[in-house]
C-alpha cells in the first residue's frame, strides 16, 4: 500500500506538474528550432538559441537538464540531436540522438538515420551504413524506409557490400515503387 500510494503521490505531485512545465518551456524552444528549419537567414543563430535558450525561456540543453524524465526532456535531446547535426557540429549530433527513445517509430527511424548521417560527414562509412540500416529496419513506413534503404545501398555499394546494396535497390523497387528514391534505382541497379 505504501509503494502505491507513494508512486501515485510522486506521479502526481512531482512528475505531472514537472512535465507541465517542461511542456511550456519547451514550446520556445522548439519554435526557434522550427523557424531555422524553415529556412531562416539566421538558422544558425536560431539553432544557437533553440540549444541554448532566449527570451528568459529555456532552450533544449536547460530542459534535458532540469526536466530529466519527462516527455520534454526526452524530445529536446531529439531536437538537440538534430540542431548539432544542422549546426555541422557531428559529435554533439551524434551523441544527443544516440541518447534518445522513443516508442515513435518514425522519430525513432529519422534520428537513426540522423546519426547515419553525421557519421557520413565525419568519414566513418561503416558506423553510417550500420546506422542506415537500424533506420529502415526501425521502421516501416513509406517516408523513412525507402529514403534509408537507399542511402544504406548507395553507401553499401562504395563499401563493397554489392549483394546487400542490390537487395535494398531492389527492395525500393518493388515495395516503394511511389517513393522519390524508386526513380533512382533502375540506374543503380543496372550499374
Amino acid at each position: 500500500v505504501i509503494v502505491v500510494l507513494g508512486y501515485l503521490g510522486y506521479e502526481n505531485l512531482i512528475l505531472k506538474p514537472k512535465s507541465e512545465e517542461a511542456n511550456n518551456e519547451l514550446f520556445t524552444a522548439q519554435n526557434y528550432f522550427n523557424q531555422a528549419l524553415n529556412g531562416s537567414e539566421k538558422s544558425d543563430s536560431l539553432f544557437l538559441l533553440s540549444l541554448n535558450g532566449g527570451d528568459g525561456k529555456y532552450g533544449f540543453l536547460d530542459i534535458i537538464k532540469n526536466y530529466s524524465g519527462t516527455n520534454a526532456a526526452n524530445l529536446s535531446t531529439y531536437s538537440a540531436g538534430m540542431a548539432y547535426l544542422n549546426l555541422k557540429d557531428y559529435k554533439n549530433a551524434i551523441d544527443y540522438l544516440d541518447d534518445f527513445n522513443s516508442d515513435d517509430i518514425l522519430l525513432s527511424a529519422l534520428s537513426k538515420g540522423a546519426i547515419g548521417d553525421a557519421f557520413a560527414q565525419i568519414n566513418q562509412q561503416e558506423e553510417a551504413y550500420e546506422y542506415y540500416v537500424k533506420a529502415f529496419e526501425s521502421s516501416d513506413n513509406l517516408f523513412s524506409t525507402p529514403k534509408y534503404l537507399y542511402k544504406a545501398a548507395m553507401l553499401g555499394a562504395s563499401l563493397g557490400k554489392n549483394s546487400s546494396a542490390l537487395s535494398y535497390f531492389k527492395r525500393i523497387k518493388s515495395d516503394y515503387p511511389d517513393s522519390a528514391e524508386a526513380k533512382l534505382v533502375e540506374v543503380q541497379i543496372g550499374r
